[in-house]
């Protein structure tokens, strides 16, 4: 039995998503492996980015990049100084583009009515509902752009 699609948004910097884009991988929680092991193939994922750099950075509150969870199992990838960081592949949408959190802060069941939205994304990694993903991916990627969101589709 198929489990039901699930829709996630990890939180890193505008930097951070950029590798995972040129990657193809997806990273969060500082590289650990249980918010991996949530997602399975076929499951949505969004980055949002509060800053461009990892430590430090302007402020930026955007969604920087949207996808949907390859087939592959999380696995190890060591990083510069010994840093063993867990990853996942992903299959980014290449024609997304940046897109500010505020202008969509009322219509997303995660952040509306929320004075303090940004806590939401303070642990890294946060299940969203069907309708904030699609939400998210109409005002980052053009219809005749879009992978389907909708449905699973194999990778």
């Amino acid at each position: 039995m198929q489990r039901e699609q699930k829709f996630w948004i990890v939180t890193a910097s505008a930097d951070h998503a950029q590798n995972g884009i040129n990657w193809g991988i997806v990273q969060a929680c500082h590289g650990k492996s249980a918010p991996l092991r949530r997602m399975v193939a076929g499951d949505g994922v969004v980055i949002y980015s509060p800053r461009t750099t990892y430590q430090g950075g302007e402020s930026l509150m955007a969604f920087t990049a949207i996808g949907r969870v390859a087939h592959d199992l999380p696995y190890q990838h060591e990083m510069a100084g010994g840093f063993v960081a867990w990853r996942r592949g992903v299959q980014w949408q290449p024609a997304a583009k940046v897109q500010p959190i505020r202008p969509l802060l009322d219509d997303l069941e995660v952040t509306r009515g929320r004075s303090n939205w940004g806590m939401a994304f303070r642990y890294g990694l946060i299940a969203c509902c069907h309708a904030d993903f699609a939400r998210i991916a109409r005002a980052m990627v053009s219809p005749e752009q879009a992978i389907p969101f909708t449905t699973i589709i194999p990778i």
